[in-house]
């Protein structure tokens, strides 16, 4: 069964924002939760050194925030390669 061009240009534009959520979502919880801990709690936030929030609440809220714009990219996608529920 061969995919139309329309349907591939869909599933590469899926992958691609895909791969930058899981990049900024790993930034945000690896690189700022864990490797830049130190240098982010010269910092506060709400009372709590940044490093720490970041590794407790930040890359939570990040993934939250993701999801939303995940959402939100994805019913443009649909509605540009017309394969939206009306």
């Amino acid at each position: 069964m061969e995919l139309s061009e329309n349907a591939k240009a869909y599933w590469r534009a899926n992958v691609k924002l895909l791969i930058q959520c899981l990049i900024v979502w790993f930034i945000v919880s690896f690189g700022f939760g864990i490797l830049l801990v130190d240098v982010l709690n010269n910092f506060s936030l709400g009372g709590y050194p940044l490093g720490f929030w970041f590794a407790q609440q930040g890359s939570i809220y990040t993934f939250i925030g993701i999801i939303f714009y995940y959402v939100y990219k994805m019913n443009k996608f649909d509605k540009e390669f017309d394969v939206d529920e009306v």
